[in-house]
């Protein structure tokens, strides 16, 4: 059985390097991979182009990356929690490719399968569609949507072992899973890391022949990005 697991993160972040594209998992706050996000702040890595849903809020996740000007071009779907990167965004300071929700799920799939590019209903007839191949399939039309082509993919899961099989928990079951695989080179963080045939194979959801590397999380925050309560009674 091959061993994918490195000791740290600073040995699973070998060969990062400025003005390279990175995919990162996460929903708002939610399997954010916490512990490379942190590493990439360390390492101090110029010009990035950031493939996420979002752009975490303005001290954690990919904000903290937005602060020190780290990110030339954000990819995203969400970006309504962050201030600073709204004021980043419409300063010119940083380019900004927004994109449905499903069409980022599925470029990242795409990219994870194989396949150079999909056709896409979502964004026909709007400014997302302006410049790009659209095609009629059973008279509907559909836009031609490339898949992304990134040299890191960033994920975090709940559990996994030595060969890179992943089991995610909850709703951080979100874009982790279709960004493994769909880069060059997969990380993987894991709250619990187990040996190869530990975990039941009717449970995993992604297997390890997508993941390049995998390693313990040191601590995980597990922010979350608005808290909603009901008022005492």
């Amino acid at each position: 059985m091959i061993k994918k697991t490195v000791n740290t993160v600073q040995e699973a972040l070998d060969g990062v390097e400025d003005n390279m594209t990175f995919m990162l998992g996460g929903f708002g706050l939610s399997g954010i991979p916490e512990n490379a996000i942190a590493e990439l702040v360390k390492r101090n890595v110029k010009n990035v182009t950031c493939i996420s849903n979002n752009a975490g809020v303005d001290d954690f996740g990919l904000g903290l990356l937005l602060q020190k000007k780290q990110i030339k071009k954000m990819v995203s779907s969400y970006v309504g929690e962050n201030d600073e990167f709204e004021r980043q965004m419409l300063s010119g300071e940083l380019d900004v490719e927004l994109i449905p929700q499903g069409t980022l799920a599925e470029r990242c799939r795409a990219a994870q399968a194989g396949f150079p590019a999909i056709y896409t209903p979502a964004g026909y007839g709007t400014e997302v569609a302006e410049g790009k191949e659209t095609r009629e399939f059973d008279g509907k039309m559909y836009v031609l949507e490339h898949a992304f082509k990134a040299d890191f993919a960033f994920i975090k899961a709940w559990k996994g072992d030595e060969a890179g099989n992943l089991i995610f928990k909850g709703t951080a079951r979100n874009f982790n899973p279709v960004m493994c695989g769909a880069a060059k080179i997969t990380v993987a963080e894991v709250e619990e890391l187990v040996p190869a045939g530990e975990l039941d194979p009717n449970q995993i959801h992604i297997p390890g022949i997508f993941v390049q590397r995998i390693f313990k999380g040191e601590t995980f925050e597990k922010r979350i990005e608005q808290r909603t309560v009901r008022p005492k009674n």
